[in-house]
């Protein structure tokens, strides 16, 4: 059985890592993600563990670096400059982009390309306002929903917080036709130190994660994977269908 859960309120790429996000009106979800999503990353150089990749929760003054420009000659939308916090443009591969932000982290790191991608868990994640909202509520705070780095934000009228938890298992569907994504949801979004960051200043706050841990043990969203490629746009029907019984046994 299928049911409708809400609309697409907001559809957002990331193309370099713990930078700020890019939002879209549509963008095509594909085995790899949205395209031109979480593309680039920083390597810390000299790091050899499992993950090399600098993020906000190192830096945090990354998330006010705002990718900018439009270069669709690798075949997907990635920036070709990005707006650093103090104002200038630094273009994306540049020494001097890799310079400034290796002074701000305090050692080496590179921009590197990644061709399908740097996800934690899966590549498309999704939240509800009202996740969003509840956490705010119970925090005492006016949450920007950037903090949580969401590809794609549901709307509906519904108030309850994390409903998201029992899509686990599920797919939604997104859209009226056959040229809407389809997405599996593989598991909750267990939130890491990241959402007490401000976007906007950089400041943190750790009063949210706290918050979000004692209403639903730390998860906010959920995890999805691509089953049918497809358009992913504002204002889209948002489905849920529970997984079939044959399907599950497969």
């Amino acid at each position: 059985m299928m049911m409708e859960v809400g609309r697409v309120h907001e559809v957002v790429r990331y193309p370099v890592k713990s930078m700020a996000g890019v939002a879209v009106e549509s963008a095509m979800a594909g085995w790899h993600g949205l395209v031109g999503d979480r593309r680039l990353a920083f390597r810390r150089v000299g790091v050899e563990n499992g993950f090399p990749w600098l993020s906000a929760s190192r830096l945090p003054e990354l998330l006010a670096y705002r990718p900018v420009g439009l270069d669709e000659s690798t075949g997907e939308p990635l920036p070709t400059h990005v707006v650093a916090p103090c104002g200038s443009g630094l273009a994306i591969g540049s020494v001097e982009l890799d310079a400034q932000v290796s002074q701000r982290c305090g050692s080496r790191v590179e921009l590197t390309r990644l061709k399908h991608g740097i996800f934690d868990e899966a590549p498309i994640s999704v939240i509800d306002l009202a996740s969003i909202g509840g956490i705010g509520r119970a925090a005492g705070l006016t949450l920007d929903r950037r903090r949580f780095r969401a590809n794609v934000v549901v709307t509906s009228e519904e108030s309850e917080p994390f409903r998201e938890d029992r899509w686990v298992g599920g797919r939604l569907i997104f859209g009226d036709g056959e040229a809407g994504a389809v997405v599996s949801v593989t598991l909750r979004d267990f939130r890491c130190v990241m959402i007490n960051i401000d976007p906007e200043t950089c400041e943190k706050d750790a009063r949210v994660m706290k918050t979000a841990v004692g209403l639903n043990e730390g998860f906010a969203g959920v995890y999805a994977t691509v089953v049918r490629a497809g358009r992913i746009a504002v204002g889209d029907a948002v489905c849920f269908a529970a997984e079939s019984r044959a399907e599950s046994r497969r």
